[in-house]
């Protein structure tokens, strides 16, 4: 009869063992923490929001100016704190339908702007640019500051998030030249009593990841404008839209009512004619007097003009566009 192996039975070494199980308590306390971080950052941003929606409100309805700047400082401080709270980038904050709130088509980047309009009529606007790499995994929040007030000849001007031409962002176009990365912002700046003001802005970022706004990449006739400002009468309403379909960017056409006035702005208005910027060789050329005939785009239906005044306020608000 064969004799019946034995078998072969490791020795467990026990500090092997200990290892392992320190490791497991190590790994499931980490875990823990890291569930419980989650959790308290997603609890805790629909609290901030709250304390904003009602900023908001406060904001919009309070009589002087003073009100006004005292609730806008709390509502950035408590802005500011939310937007540097871990998994807020992603949060959409969809209460505050009076602001500005725009991601980047490639979602590295969202925008949030505001304003505060004055008793006087003028505004002033305020922001964040708020960043990720997703290769790192890491965040960088800027504070805007508009300085639009002491810019001067603002289409040849290159400014930074301190010295900014503040304005409602409604719209993100990604372009690109050679190996570098702009964004074509298209904005509203309520001005003054007066004039409105549409905008065609490019950001772009440094090597650092701070956010830079204005680049040589318009070519109108024989010169090449940092960004593009149309002014006409705060009384109209200008179009200014990115076309999907012939990848251009049409606008009004502004024109005073009389030659004689013109320069006086406060009288322009769309003259039933359009103009266009289309991107090729890395600038947008501009295009006067375009055929925008075309098949209809999904998205055009998707569209609020910023100063669409059907739903508005008594100042000029803005409302969120693809």
């Amino acid at each position: 009869m064969s004799r019946r192996k034995k078998p072969c039975l490791r020795r467990r070494n026990p500090c092997t063992f200990k290892v392992c199980k320190a490791f497991s308590r190590h790994l499931l306390f980490f875990s823990s923490v890291f569930l419980t971080f989650s959790v308290n950052a997603q609890s805790i941003l629909p609290q901030f929001e709250d304390s904003l929606s009602s900023f908001q409100k406060q904001l919009y309805s309070a009589n002087s100016d003073k009100e006004k700047m005292e609730i806008n400082s709390r509502l950035k401080a408590t802005f500011e704190r939310a937007l540097k709270s871990d998994l807020s980038f992603d949060y959409s904050f969809d209460s505050l339908k009076e602001f500005g709130r725009i991601y980047s088509p490639d979602k590295s980047f969202r925008i949030i702007s505001w304003d505060l309009p004055h008793t006087d009529g003028t505004h002033n606007y305020y922001g964040f640019i708020q960043t990720r790499n997703s290769k790192h995994k890491s965040y960088q929040l800027f504070s805007l500051t508009d300085r639009s007030s002491e810019i001067k000849n603002a289409e040849n001007y290159s400014g930074d998030a301190g010295k900014w031409y503040g304005m409602l962002y409604y719209k993100i176009i990604p372009v690109q030249v050679k190996r570098k990365y702009y964004y074509t912002l298209l904005g509203f700046n309520g001005n003054d009593k007066l004039t409105s003001k549409k905008i065609i802005d490019i950001l772009y970022f440094g090597p650092d990841g701070s956010p830079k706004f204005g680049a040589d990449l318009f070519r109108v006739e024989k010169k090449f404008p940092k960004r593009m400002i149309f002014e006409y009468s705060a009384l109209v309403v200008m179009s200014l839209k990115y076309n999907e379909s012939s990848k251009m960017i049409v606008l009004d056409h502004l024109s005073p009512p009389h030659p004689g006035l013109q320069g006086q702005f406060q009288y322009y208005g769309p003259d039933f004619s359009l103009d266009g910027f289309e991107f090729k060789k890395g600038q947008w050329n501009y295009i006067q007097d375009i055929d925008a005939r075309n098949k209809k785009n999904s998205k055009d239906n998707k569209y609020k003009d910023p100063q669409d005044k059907s739903k508005d306020r008594d100042s000029k608000t803005f409302y969120k566009s693809d």
